[in-house]
């Protein structure tokens, strides 16, 4: 294009000159505007090629115990972007207990374009802050749910206190490693997991608040998240039992640290939520590459990533692939079968509400 401007001006400028006036106007008009062509035609072409190969930064907050597989999925996906469109992406990434990583980002001390959480009730406080589109869980595959595990029951070499089912949890004697809902996702899953073993399996809620109490009066203190409990029974000796995510024990296994372990029967399925920040991606300008990581993190290679890491991955070409490796599960519930997540933070975790009075009982 600058090519035949360029011509166009200087076919413009050899003419000879008449000693009109209005050709004189004419001419200079003309000098002007193709002048003017030039130059907007070649800050647009250098703005754009600027823009093209600009670096761009993502940031991305998750739950404590994604890291090891995010190690693995970012760089994968960091390659694909560069060849297909010739950028570079980085990545700022923050892990912790998922109720404090979502209050993190509420509060603006997280920006994160990217969330990965624990539960989807965090992720519901983030949008209920204004800072994601209502309906997020349709705007992804697999209602916005990109990594799953279930609860499993960890103990010591030998099992001294014979924990084999989710009623051991609650014999007199028992030191429980757990951790805190008000800061912990796995927390919160491990407080469903407890109650929906009764309540999954006949008994009424009376029972369960029995059981549930009796098992909070076990665990000294409450840790701050996934990964702090874990060390604090794997790398600290403290503890009798552990009640983790089945994909973190398993880890834990492979770093040498391996003892008896089982995965209850009666067990809840922990789905891990992902999701755009809608108000950060538009501050930033990353929503491309935002959710194309997020979109990415459904493929068949990320998920592959998920599984070697023990996740009970999503898609369903990888889960056939490793169903086998799994033990099975009897009775599989949800949170939408103890009422959903707006019944289940009012129940449970509001101010006063039933984990408040367990956690006060415990203490007495």
């Amino acid at each position: 294009m600058q090519t035949y401007l360029m011509k166009g001006l200087h076919l413009i400028l050899s003419k000879r000159i008449t000693k009109s006036w209005s050709n004189r106007r004419v001419q200079s008009f003309l000098c002007l505007f193709a002048v003017g062509l030039i130059l907007s035609t070649a800050i647009s072409a250098c703005g754009n090629a600027s823009a093209s190969k600009s670096d761009i930064k993502l940031r991305l907050v998750s739950f404590s115990v994604t890291k090891a597989a995010h190690d693995q999925i970012i760089p994968k996906f960091i390659q694909k972007w560069k060849k297909e469109h010739n950028q570079n992406v980085t990545f700022d990434t923050n892990y912790g207990g998922s109720g404090a990583q979502a209050a993190a980002v509420i509060g603006g001390l997280q920006e994160a374009d990217i969330v990965h959480l624990a539960l989807p009730l965090d992720v519901n406080k983030i949008q209920q802050a204004g800072l994601i589109k209502s309906n997020w869980e349709n705007r992804a595959p697999r209602n916005g749910i990109v990594s799953r595990s279930v609860a499993a029951i960890v103990t010591r070499e030998g099992n001294p206190k014979g924990i084999n089912t989710w009623a051991d949890l609650a014999k007199d004697g028992v030191k429980v490693i757990a951790a805190d809902p008000k800061t912990s996702g796995i927390a919160i899953w491990q407080f469903l997991a407890f109650w929906g073993s009764v309540t999954q399996a006949g008994g009424d809620e009376a029972t369960a608040l029995d059981y549930i109490t009796k098992v909070y009066k076990n665990a000294p203190f409450l840790t701050k998240d996934a990964r702090e409990a874990s060390d604090l029974f794997f790398q600290r000796n403290e503890g009798d039992v552990l009640v983790n995510y089945e994909n973190e024990i398993i880890l834990a296994e492979t770093n040498g640290l391996k003892l008896p372990y089982v995965v209850p029967p009666v067990n809840i399925s922990i789905d891990n939520p992902v999701v755009v920040v809608d108000k950060n991606v538009d501050k930033h300008n990353t929503r491309e590459v935002a959710q194309a990581f997020v979109d990415y993190l459904y493929s068949t290679e990320a998920q592959r990533e998920f599984a070697l890491l023990r996740y009970r991955p999503v898609n369903p070409t990888v889960s056939q692939e490793v169903a086998s490796q799994y033990p099975k599960i009897e009775t599989l519930f949800t949170a939408q079968d103890l009422g959903g997540w707006d019944i289940i933070q009012k129940k449970f975790f509001g101010d006063g509400a039933i984990f408040d009075q367990v956690k006060a009982k415990s203490k007495a």
